[in-house]
């Protein structure tokens, strides 16, 4: 990753620094995409070189991509390493996988990659751009409405959201203090490239776009620690909370 070089005498104030994981696709690439256009200095994190190349030509001048598998060890490592040498003034922790399928029919190595994504490179970006935060800056964690309602056939999956849904929370409250903003962002179903959602009513499907719409408002106005985006995805978290566990999980299992 290049690194930017020292403003000269003269030169205007520096941009604002996001770092966006999970960049090249879906929502992490709607939100860099935003942010650019709002003036952020964008740095994309994500696997695939060839994605993350485009993105930043396609940002303009300027932006920086990072490749990193934030499943392991050392792509966490790598990323964190960014807050050590970089001021970032906004985390946007987007990464985040799913092992579909009947608990004991998905391999467990799917199962576990999954948690080491959704939960462990959440966790470990959240500690380095905390420990490096100054008053003004704020944390986005991607959660998902699933993280209200447990799924049969995504048990992991919404397990993992619980986890950073909780999570978030818990940051929020302790972070109000030091002037950081911590947002758990619930988005319902999203229409991206790996869940298109080709066989659910319109209605109830949001756009990326839609999703960071809700984001950068919640982000804008610092209130709540987290944030439903999209009416139906509203509704689906409000039902979660209210009915008897048992008729939610018949619900969502079809059982």
């Amino acid at each position: 990753m290049a690194e930017a070089s020292p403003p000269g005498a003269g030169d205007p104030p520096p941009r604002r620094t996001a770092l966006v994981t999970g960049a090249s696709t879906g929502i992490g690439r709607a939100f860099a995409r935003r942010l650019a256009a709002e003036g952020f200095h964008v740095i994309a994190v994500a696997r695939r070189e060839d994605r993350l190349r485009a993105l930043t030509e396609e940002l303009g001048p300027g932006h920086e991509y990072l490749v990193a598998d934030l499943a392991t060890a050392v792509g966490r490592e790598r990323t964190a390493e960014v807050f050590a040498s970089r001021r970032v003034h906004l985390l946007v922790n987007n990464a985040g996988a799913a092992a579909e399928g009947r608990f004991t029919d998905v391999p467990l190595a799917r199962a576990l990659e999954a948690m080491h994504l959704n939960c462990d490179a959440l966790v470990a970006l959240a500690h380095a751009f905390l420990a490096a935060a100054r008053p003004g800056d704020a944390l986005l964690n991607v959660s998902s409405t699933l993280a209200f309602a447990p799924a049969p056939g995504l048990g992991v999956y919404s397990a993992t959201k619980a986890f950073v849904t909780s999570f978030s929370e818990s940051l929020w409250a302790e972070q109000r203090a030091a002037g950081v903003y911590v947002l758990g962002l619930c988005p319902g179903m999203t229409a991206t490239e790996s869940q298109p959602h080709r066989d659910v009513p319109g209605l109830l499907v949001q756009t990326p776009e839609g999703v960071v719409d809700a984001a950068l408002a919640a982000l804008h106005r610092r209130r709540r620690p987290t944030v439903v985006a999209g009416r139906s995805a509203r509704i689906l978290a409000a039902a979660a909370r209210l009915l008897p566990r048992r008729t939610a999980l018949a619900a969502l299992g079809h059982g």
